[in-house]
C-alpha cells in the first residue's frame, strides 16, 4: 500500500508587541529580571520569523538580548541572541529607527519546541519604554 506524505506546515500567523522598561538584571546567571514574554510556541511548535525593537522616547544607545526559555526548564533563561541599538533622540521630523534581531528572518527563520518562550529585554533602562514586536506561526 503506498504511504501518503503529509507536510506539517506553519499555520495561524500571529504577531505581538510588548514595551519594555526596565534594564535587564542578572545576565550573568540563568534568573533574568526585567525580560518581558514575546512569543510562546504552540502546542506543535513555531516558527518566528522576524522580531524587531523601536524606542518610545531618546534612547542611548542600548543592548538589546532576546532569551530562550525551554518548556521543561521555564527558569532558566538563555541568551540566544543580541543586537545593538543605536542612540536616537527623538523629533518629530526624523523616523524613528527600527532595530531587527539579524539572526531571525524570513530566510533564516528560528523554530521552537512546543511550549517554547521567548523573552525580551533591553541592559539600559527606558522610561518610555522600547517596544519589541515578534511575528511567528504555529505549526
Amino acid at each position: 500500500m503506498p504511504m501518503t506524505f503529509t507536510a506539517p506546515f506553519a499555520q495561524n500567523p500571529k504577531s505581538l508587541s510588548v514595551a519594555v522598561t526596565a534594564a535587564l538584571g542578572g545576565l550573568g546567571t540563568d534568573a533574568i529580571t526585567g525580560a518581558q514574554l514575546l512569543v510562546t510556541a504552540g502546542a506543535n511548535g513555531a516558527i518566528v520569523s522576524s522580531i524587531s525593537a523601536m524606542p518610545r522616547g531618546t534612547v542611548t544607545a542600548s543592548s538589546l538580548v532576546l532569551f530562550l526559555v525551554k518548556s521543561a526548564t521555564s527558569a532558566i533563561y538563555r541568551p540566544i541572541d543580541s543586537v545593538l541599538m543605536p542612540a536616537y533622540t527623538l523629533a518629530t521630523t526624523t523616523a524613528i529607527p527600527v532595530t531587527a534581531f539579524a539572526l531571525i528572518s524570513d530566510a533564516t527563520p528560528l523554530r521552537l519546541e512546543a511550549g517554547d518562550k521567548l523573552y525580551v529585554g533591553s541592559q539600559v533602562a527606558l522610561a518610555a519604554g522600547i517596544v519589541f514586536t515578534g511575528r511567528w506561526m504555529d505549526y
